[in-house]
């Protein structure tokens, strides 16, 4: 094991402090500070003031081994279960998450949202559906995770702490069970789920009739509820899509069937599904998935039914975010102004923040991100209402990138730059996103499977042998340790992003950035509160800055850093200081 792991958190340049410090002579400052307003019932919170942590379920905690294998009358959606493979069950369940509420809460959480959690077709080819995007019953949860009865009590204990739970669905596809006579017959392989079976037929081709003839194997065709999901006139059936061109929206996402979401009946059947889900269960909000593989049409009457519908059932701050896989504002804005939806997950965040964090890239990257938040202004949505994240099940975990991009960096170093990246996340425009595991110093084998590890003991050789952030645990331990330092420092920003509401809805504008690593800066500003100043280091040398500032009050919120190195001072409307290396402070200004 790295030796820096052994270092105790103080020691590995860790330390926060809240409060002044020592000030300049002639600099005048204050060390009071005064909080925004506290924590809101669940029911009235705005998305901007939430902390929200995306968990996959099935690789959390295992609060009731009784569910393993799934359903034990229906052999679609049993089975599966293999907590050695990367790409099957491996039993967490909502019982665990019910039981983990408390870890969850101490970090500063207020949301949850979760992977899609309806039941499955368990297994498929060579994998199983263990992340929950291979649907059947729109009406019913994966036996996998546990009963309706069991999400209800989930949900109800996470009201009662006053935490919202958001769900992640899908409109886009089912679960792969239509066929077509020209490429399933014979013995050729039924599941495209790592390969393209079926070459794309376009619209040109089927309206000519060269398109292809689907067909449901016997015993299979009443596998989806509700029923009329079971008939083919309902889907696309033009063969697997390769993400480019019209086949994006209308071919098969690796053979799942694609929905014809063109066809209006099809949209009050997807309508009807989603009211029905927030009817019984009451989420506080949907994460929508492959929102760029279905038409814009769909999302401009999709959206604001099921969003009206949920304020009628007592919801009135029912949020929907979508997921634009792409890293260009232009498209991810294309779904919240002409696609009618709130919000997205913010890719192009991702990517910025990666570049000046973990690849060593100029902090303009990050005034040019920000640069496009204009491009996301409408009537209902804004840039502030977008979704910060850093790592994800797709794109992998920033743990990982540090890995490739910086391997001979220390441990101590690699810990900085992770709780740089996450602070940006946090105190930035937009709402932070933690990916379970993050907290924990996770890093991952890359996207996709290599990034959905155990938070329980695991068993998947492939994880265990990553070299966690901060810690001499491995994945094979129990990872819910509430003094780790990542989780430490996560729940400490958390506190001062709910005591602070400027920084959470104050106006942002982007001071000072450069072309090579070292200063980024950012102000908040809301009227009554002044002007917050973030201030960034992202080199690994002292950094002095120097900004204009219009007050005579200088209150020093947040440093995270070594603050023996630290220094600011306000004094004939400038403000002055110094950063050191790989560190971030939080001022107010009035």
């Amino acid at each position: 094991m790295d030796l820096l792991k052994r270092i105790p958190f103080k020691m590995l340049g860790l330390t926060v402090t809240l409060g002044a410090l020592s000030v300049i002579a002639g600099c005048q400052n204050t060390s009071s500070s005064e909080a925004g307003e506290t924590s809101k019932h669940y029911l009235e919170r705005d998305i901007r003031d939430e902390v929200v942590y995306f968990v996959m379920p099935d690789r959390f905690d295992n609060g009731n081994p009784d569910n393993d294998l799934g359903s034990k009358t229906l052999a679609i959606s049993s089975g599966g279960f293999d907590p050695t493979s990367t790409g099957h069950y491996h039993g967490g369940d909502l019982q665990g998450l019910t039981n983990r509420l408390d870890y969850l809460q101490e970090m500063g959480i207020t949301a949850i949202w979760l992977t899609p959690i309806l039941r499955n077709q368990a297994v498929q080819g060579n994998s199983a559906g263990y992340h929950g995007y291979w649907p059947l019953d729109f009406t019913e949860i994966d036996p996998h995770l546990g009963t309706n009865a069991d999400l209800k009590a989930f949900i109800d204990a996470a009201h009662k702490k006053n935490m919202k739970v958001f769900f992640d669905i899908i409109t886009n596809h089912t679960a792969d069970v239509i066929k077509y006579e020209e490429c399933h017959g014979g013995d050729k392989p039924l599941f495209s789920t790592s390969s393209q079976l079926c070459e794309y037929r376009s619209l040109a081709e089927t309206t000519a009739g060269k398109g292809y003839t689907p067909f449901i194997p016997k015993g299979q065709e009443a596998l989806k509820t509700p029923a009329w999901l079971n008939d083919p006139k309902f889907y696309h059936n033009q063969g697997d899509s390769t993400w480019q061109g019209e086949n994006s929206v209308y071919g098969d996402f690796m053979g799942l069937d694609d929905v014809d979401t063109d066809n209006p009946e099809v949209v009050k059947g997807m309508v009807d599904i989603f009211n029905n889900l927030i009817r019984e269960f009451k989420p506080d909000g949907f994460r929508i998935d492959t929102v760029k593989h279905v038409n814009i049409e769909f999302w401009q009457a999709f959206t604001p039914a099921i969003t009206d519908f949920a304020k009628s059932q007592g919801i009135p701050q029912f949020f929907v975010f979508g997921e634009v896989y792409s890293g260009d504002p232009k498209v991810l804005s294309y779904y919240t102004t002409t696609g009618d939806m709130p919000s997205v997950l913010d890719f192009a965040f991702q990517y910025r923040t990666k570049d000046v964090f973990a690849y060593n890239k100029g902090t303009d990257n990050l005034s040019d991100l920000f640069g496009n938040d204009k491009l996301y202004q409408d009537h209902n949505s804004s840039a502030d209402l977008l979704m910060n994240f850093v790592s994800n099940h797709d794109v992998g975990r920033l743990g990982y990138t540090l890995e490739q991009s910086l391997p001979d960096a220390p441990e101590a170093e690699q810990v900085r730059r992770v709780l740089l990246s996450n602070a940006l996340m946090y105190f930035s425009r937009g709402v932070p996103v933690i990916y379970y595991g993050d907290e924990q110093g996770f890093t991952g084998d890359g996207g996709d499977q290599g990034a959905r590890e155990d938070m329980m003991p695991s068993k998947t050789p492939s994880y265990n042998d990553n070299d966690l952030l901060g810690t001499d645990k491995t994945t094979a331990d129990d990872n819910f340790d509430t003094s780790h330092p990542i989780y430490r420092a996560l729940a400490k920003y958390a506190d001062v992003y709910g005591e602070h509401k400027a920084l959470r809805w104050g106006q942002q504008t982007v001071i000072h950035s450069e072309s090579k690593p070292g200063i980024f800066a950012l102000t908040r500003t809301l009227k009554g509160e002044g002007t917050y100043y973030v201030v960034f280091n992202s080199a690994t040398q002292n950094k002095p800055f120097e900004f204009k500032a219009d007050g005579d009050a200088l209150t020093q919120v947040f440093v995270d850093g070594d603050t023996k190195l630290a220094s600011v001072c306000l004094s004939a409307g400038r403000l002055t200081g110094q950063l050191p290396p790989l560190s971030f402070a939080i001022y107010q200004v009035r």
